[in-house]
């Protein structure tokens, strides 16, 4: 009995023996495991190394931004790129396994139809862990990034406040350094003569169109003939009488002398105000109405009066022109932002009365409209509108907002977009200050384009910040 259980117990042992199969798992894992380790660490090696090169791209994608927009904006010259780009890479690169980084800058200018780009290239090492056992100490690794700005053709109006209110808290002094500045961060782009226009716009309750424009066609002097300086602006066919209603009055006949008008338009007659219509002599209502624009006991238009309302600039690429212009306007009088809007646009247009020079088709273009103000609208050419403290019943607002529609509604054929941008800010200081203007939010093309300045020394950054968005800068590549 004893026996048979032995030998019982010793048949299942060896049962059990030629069923194990723990030998076997040893031996499999001891030939699978050294490429098993290999492939892991090969993995852990090119993550390494691709860790680097992502974080490399990052910077790159930064770095050529900030050289690209330094350079836009007139801040380094061409010899200063790749000094600059380097710069710019090593305080964004902090990755510490990259070994051997180099970079370089490369800037191709803007050639025709081709915009201007900055391309960064980098390039750098990790060392490896397991790859160099199979002979390859490190892993190289490169990539690029490239900045893109500028458009073929850029055409930007300027629709700036001079109203008696831009005389506190400093802000026509911020105004004039802000459009200045604007000027010059625009004017790098213009390679080519004619890359790049700007006009400016300074409005009050009207404009400045110029006195030597007295004998063009587009203007209607139905107004300004009836007005009380229009009364004594003219000769009489008898000497003995130097006003217009004595001479009438006593049957004589009286001759305007257009050339004593000193410059300044009203509202055009509605509803030609919201329109950009060339102006046909044979309809007076297309005719832009002259004014001798006199409030406050002050002819704002007259030359020699001080304070005084400079005359609209028109397209131009001289810069200089441009910003003695700017630096010499003075607060006057009421606000009328439709009417600084609407010649702002009249600005663009190839036709009367400003003549913009023609634009090329085999070009795209792009048109801006920047329109700043520091106040609610207040007073226009209509008296039931406003009285110079306060609108009534919104009926300026309502024909900026149409005006504002027009504008918008313009599709460039080539584009197939709007082929105006509209950028509106205001410059809202003082306590409590006025309340978010409504029109001015509706006029801008997206809420990302209309700005709240509640400082004067924020003017600046934001014509810094419009500068940039016209100048189109991104990373293409």
């Amino acid at each position: 009995m004893l026996g048979s259980a032995i030998f019982s117990r010793t048949r299942r042992a060896a049962r059990r023996f030629s069923a194990a199969r723990n030998g076997n798992v040893a031996v499999i894992f001891a030939l699978t495991a050294v490429p098993l380790i290999s492939f892991i660490g090969v993995a852990i090696d090119y993550s390494r190394a691709n860790s680097a090169r992502s974080s490399m791209q990052a910077a790159l994608d930064s770095t050529a931004l900030m050289v690209a927009k330094d350079l836009s904006s007139g801040v380094i010259a061409v010899a200063d790129i790749n000094t600059k780009a380097q710069a710019y890479f090593n305080a964004l690169y902090t990755n510490t396994d990259a070994k051997s980084v180099s970079v370089n800058a490369v800037y191709t200018a803007a050639t025709g139809p081709n915009a201007a780009t900055i391309k960064v290239n980098g390039s750098g090492a990790v060392n490896t862990d397991f790859l160099k056992l199979a002979g390859y100490p490190s892993v190289n690794f490169g990539t690029s990034s490239t900045s893109t700005w500028g458009i073929n053709k850029m055409r930007v109006a300027m629709a700036l406040d001079n109203t008696g209110s831009m005389a506190s808290d400093g802000k026509i002094a911020a105004l004039r350094t802000a459009a200045s500045n604007l000027v010059d961060q625009l004017s790098a782009l213009n390679k080519n003569s004619g890359d790049v226009y700007i006009s400016v716009v300074p409005f009050a309750k009207d404009v400045n169109v110029g006195a030597s424009n007295y004998s063009q066609s587009w203007i209607d002097w139905t107004d300004w003939e009836n007005s009380s300086p229009g009364n004594t602006y003219g000769t009489c066919s008898d000497s003995s009488y130097t006003k217009k209603s004595r001479c009438e009055s006593n049957g004589k006949t009286w001759t305007p002398d257009h050339s004593k008008w000193t410059g300044c338009v009203t509202d055009r007659t509605q509803p030609y105000d919201a329109q950009s219509t060339t102006p046909v002599a044979t309809n007076v209502a297309t005719l832009f109405p002259a004014e001798e624009y006199y409030s406050n006991s002050e002819y704002y238009c007259k030359p020699g009066n001080s304070p005084f309302l400079q005359p609209i600039k028109s397209l131009s690429n001289d810069w200089t022109s441009i910003k003695t212009m700017i630096n010499a306007m003075q607060p006057t009088g009421g606000t009328n932002q439709p009417i600084g809007l609407a010649w702002a646009w009249q600005s663009l247009q190839t036709g009367a009365p400003l003549n913009a020079p023609a634009e090329d088709s085999n070009y795209t273009y792009t048109r801006a409209i920047i329109l700043l103000s520091d106040g609610l609208n207040t007073q226009d050419r209509w008296p039931a509108y406003g009285d110079g403290q306060n609108q009534f019943l919104g009926q300026i607002d309502a024909r900026q907002k149409l005006l504002c529609d027009n504008i918008k509604a313009v599709i460039d054929p080539r584009t197939g977009k709007s082929a105006y941008t509209i950028y509106t800010i205001q410059v809202n200081t003082g306590s409590p200050g006025d309340p978010t203007s409504e029109v001015l939010q509706y006029c801008a093309s997206s809420s990302d384009k209309f700005f709240l300045v509640t400082a004067s020394n924020q003017v600046a950054s934001v014509f810094t910040t419009i500068g940039t968005q016209l100048t189109q800068l991104r990373v293409s590549k």
